[in-house]
């Protein structure tokens, strides 16, 4: 199933399938390690559209929620 960031629970891990947008937020979300194909862990987010806290290669990384919804993850569950 592919769901965005925001939509994963606290604890889920998933594999990214897609980031969509154009170049400006491709290239400011692989600078910080995301890249299609990798592994994150969904750390934890703030009550209403607030930052999204995944973890990347033992890192973890906040993203805001605007971004956060163009990143979409294949999950099981």
């Amino acid at each position: 199933m592919k769901i965005s960031i925001v939509e994963m629970k606290r604890g889920e891990i998933g594999k990214i399938a897609e980031i969509q947008g154009g170049h400006g937020i491709t290239s400011r979300v692989q600078n910080i390690g995301i890249r299609t194909g990798k592994e994150i862990k969904k750390v934890g987010s703030h009550f209403w559209r607030g930052p999204q806290t995944i973890m990347v290669d033992k890192f973890q990384v906040a993203i805001g929620h605007g971004m956060a919804s163009k990143i979409f993850v294949e999950v099981e569950r």
